[in-house]
């Protein structure tokens, strides 16, 4: 998560939408040019002429899922036998199954994600970015940096344009094609109480940006809409668990069972 600290007096602040992020600050007498590579997620046209996003994986990808691994290792109190992103989901799992409540099991991943910040980070970003222009900077902001850093986890996704409730459109949404996070977990609880509630929580109460994720469960799609605050009566929430759940199996119980699903 980089922080841009921008210069006094008049700025125009300007984002590009291609797989290089743009961010351009103007003033009368300066300006700076910042060029961000994203590791590309590019749409091609699939067998049947639908378009597909297709990602390919950036040169920090490993870095960012072995940082995410080891806090991960640090909450649950061991390790999976598992390389990879296997591995990964194994102790996505084992954290969930240690939680004796759906707060409990957000509460520990809401820690997880605290703990990839450096210190003062998110306390500068909340401070700085989050109230200028409404908040519409630092939502702008954040969705693509999530693009730029999430999509070894996530899957391929891009930025897209929401609806406020205001009425107003901002290009502020990321949109995941098909969510591997879900698709390999085959778990409603792990994706609402792992990743939607707390990450919706992050960046609400430390970076000050409202978050509302909307899981699909039936072509495991996800939109992220940075500057919308979640719905009080959310649908998603209390969504029964898969007939492929192996949390209910190892549990033993009915396939749409699932504890906390």
């Amino acid at each position: 998560m980089a922080i841009f600290l921008l210069p006094p007096p008049t700025r125009t602040i300007v984002f590009s939408n291609s797989s290089s992020t743009q961010l351009i600050i103007r003033s009368p007498n300066f300006t700076r040019r910042v060029r961000c590579r994203i590791s590309d997620s590019s749409e091609v046209k699939s067998d049947e002429g639908a378009s597909k996003l297709e990602y390919k994986p950036g040169p920090l990808d490993d870095f960012f899922m072995q940082s995410f691994r080891n806090k991960l290792v640090q909450e649950v109190g061991s390790d999976s036998e598992e390389p990879g992103y296997v591995g990964l989901i194994e102790l996505v799992k084992l954290l969930f199954l240690k939680g004796r409540t759906r707060s409990e099991t957000s509460d520990a991943a809401v820690r997880i994600l605290k703990s990839l910040f450096p210190p003062l980070i998110l306390e500068l970003y909340k401070l700085l970015i989050a109230p200028i222009a409404q908040g519409k900077l630092a939502a702008l902001m954040v969705a693509r940096v999530t693009v730029l850093t999430c999509q070894w986890l996530m899957g391929p996704s891009k930025v897209n344009i929401i609806d406020l409730p205001n009425g107003e459109s901002w290009d502020s949404g990321v949109f995941v094609e098909k969510c591997q996070y879900l698709e390999e977990s085959k778990c409603v609880g792990v994706c609402i109480n792992t990743c939607k509630l707390p990450t919706q929580t992050f960046f609400k109460d430390y970076m000050g940006v409202p978050l509302v994720m909307e899981p699909n469960f039936k072509d495991y799609s996800c939109q992220f809409k940075f500057g919308v605050a979640p719905p009080e009566d959310d649908g998603n929430v209390n969504e029964p668990c898969f007939e492929t759940c192996s949390i209910a199996r190892r549990r033993k119980l009915k396939s749409r069972e699932c504890p906390m699903a």
